[in-house]
């Protein structure tokens, strides 16, 4: 079934604009991506609305899954992995009938493997359309990630919260050189990353405790313990991770930084790592980089409307900087990285100077700085200008010869992307000067300021309604009352909030994934005007950016809160009146 066969079919249901159908074509075709699972991860459409309508497509039924309905030896009938890979679940077995529900039962690799497994059980198939969160939850339930690490711990009879002798330490590293395959060490590491990656963990934390080593993924933000190991079988994980790291085995004294590569689920995933000694021993952190999660579009970041707007306009300039701003974890790397995606065509030369390179961008010439031998981010973009580059990405501004450099770019004919760390978006003007730039540089060199915040996206299955207190009413109304009126012509008083209490989908959080908050402040003549007479107070930039109709974080946020994508709570914690 082709990508516009479905838009269409949407479209004349009325389940999207014209408008939206044409956007989710063009970004499916960017991506490279299959337009149900941009529709899917955008959450345009309802998830079972859209199943049963491809279930007409196809002529192919619909079904529900219950996953408290489906067998565990059914489920099992399918490798996991492949089950994952391509989004099916075996749902029932009778005599010779296997009954499985597919998200894209119109894929022919798929297809294939479906085949594959009906010859190899010797049953007939059924296929039902169904749909993502209903695969999930079922894998979910019968995930084999505890049973993989008990059966690999059971191997080496050690149990959480008993002694063993320390010297079990040493064989089992020297197990892992002798037979790396059969080793239980590398057995629960690698459960542990295909977990991680399963659940679209950003980070792994391996913890050695008094009593136990704890293992805890870092998922939307949050740090969730997902399994306890005996305390002796430290040093082992952090060992089996060293290796693959290409890291000192011998030296636990020191942190130490590596990174590697793997497959998981047919999927290249990079994995950063950081070893950091402490006293009860070696601490790994692992940074998840999954290309799937990590490369998104502007659009599935969270930005939307004028501040869509502004962002495309800006870089479609032929020169000038623009800059992003926020604390550390607020999403400004993800937001570079979509930028890139847009600005990398053939005809362009794109370089990246990066600490370090997260993801790899097929096009993208990406240098990560390595301070420690002098390469650092001035350096580079030196040489970077020796290059012929269209377009320079600099990971941040974090000195003053750099926030030269980096204007003087974008003064002579170059798109510079960069970072740097301020509170807003107005407060980079005082901050470039903080750093010695001079100000009748800054109004010719900057197009764009943007600042951002992470707030946790409200599971879309289980959300309800709820009235909002009188005091979010009077914060929302006064913010409000700050917008334009075409901007907020649809929301009346009583305000309606939504929360949502978990569910199967969403594991009982309440929320999946996460969204950005953004501001974006322009560089007008106005703007320029006050820079050149160096009146630049903080007073006088709020005044010039209400003239200029900017939408704050915190307004940014209570129009996503008002249309329930995400927590009102959250937004007015994350974020402050201007």
């Amino acid at each position: 079934m082709k990508n516009q066969d479905i838009i269409s079919a949407l479209v004349t249901g009325r389940y999207l604009t014209a408008d939206a159908g044409e956007r989710v074509l063009r970004e499916a075709e960017s991506l490279k991506k299959n337009a149900e699972d941009v529709i899917y991860a955008k959450n345009l459409v309802d998830e079972n609305e859209l199943a049963k309508i491809k279930s007409g497509l196809l002529k192919i039924p619909y079904k529900k899954i219950e996953p408290g309905t489906v067998a565990e030896e059914v489920v099992k009938l399918l490798p996991l992995d492949t089950a994952r890979t391509y989004r099916m679940v075996p749902i029932s077995r009778a005599k010779d009938m296997l009954v499985v529900g597919m998200v894209h039962p119109d894929d022919p690799t798929a297809q294939q493997a479906l085949r594959f497994l009906a010859q190899q059980q010797r049953v007939n198939l059924g296929v039902y359309v169904v749909t993502p969160s209903d695969v999930d939850a079922v894998l979910k339930k019968f995930s084999p990630f505890t049973d993989e690490v008990r059966a690999a711990l059971n191997s080496l009879n050690v149990t959480v919260g008993e002694g063993s002798p320390l010297q079990k330490i040493v064989r089992l590293e020297e197990g892992m050189s002798a037979s790396a395959n059969d080793a239980p060490i590398i057995r629960i590491v690698a459960s542990i990353l295909k977990e991680a990656v399963n659940a679209k963990a950003s980070d792994i934390h391996v913890e050695p405790q008094r009593t136990r080593t704890r293992v805890r993924f870092r998922v939307d933000g949050d740090l969730h313990e997902v399994m306890d190991l005996p305390v002796e079988l430290s040093q082992g994980v952090v060992s089996r991770i060293k290796v693959l790291s290409s890291m000192k085995l011998d030296e636990t004294r020191v942190p130490q930084d590596g990174r590697f590569r793997t497959v998981i689920f047919e999927k290249e995933i990079d994995f950063r790592v950081s070893v950091f000694p402490t006293s009860g021993g070696e601490k790994a952190a692992l940074r998840v980089l999954d290309p799937v999660v990590g490369l998104k579009s502007l659009e599935e970041i969270g930005a939307v409307g004028r501040n869509l707007e502004l962002l495309k306009t800006a870089i479609a300039k032929p020169f000038g900087m623009i800059l992003l701003t926020g604390p550390t974890g607020s999403g400004k790397t993800t937001t570079l990285y979509a930028l890139m995606g847009i600005l990398n065509k053939q005809e362009v030369n794109l370089i990246s100077l990066e600490d370090p390179v997260e993801y790899t961008i097929e096009g993208v010439n990406q240098s990560q700085v390595r301070p420690e031998i002098g390469y650092d981010f001035s350096t580079g973009l030196r040489q970077i200008l020796r290059q012929d580059p269209d377009v320079i990405m600099v990971g941040e501004i974090r000195d003053n010869e750099t926030a030269g450099l980096a204007i003087h770019a974008a003064l002579t004919g170059h798109i510079v992307l960069s970072t740097l760390h301020t509170n807003n978006a107005i407060g980079v003007i005082s901050r470039l000067v903080d750093m010695e730039v001079p100000p009748f540089l800054l109004s010719a060199g900057i197009g764009l300021m943007v600042s951002q915040r992470l707030v946790s996206r409200l599971c879309q299955n289980c959300r309800k309604k709820a009235d909002a207190s009188p005091a979010i009413t009077a914060i929302v109304k006064r913010e409000l009352a700050k917008l334009p009126a075409a901007a907020v012509a649809a929301y009346r008083a009583p305000y309606d909030i939504l929360h949502a209490p978990g569910c199967g989908v969403c594991r009982q959080r309440g929320v999946a994934g996460r969204i950005a908050l953004f501001e974006t402040f322009q560089m007008t003549p106005e703007l320029s005007e006050l820079i050149g007479k160096r009146d630049f107070s903080e007073n006088k930039l709020i005044e010039e950016a209400k003239r200029q109709g900017m939408i704050t974080l915190r307004q940014d946020g209570i129009l996503k809160a008002l249309e329930g994508l995400v927590n009102m709570e959250d937004v007015l914690r994350e974020t402050e009146e201007l």
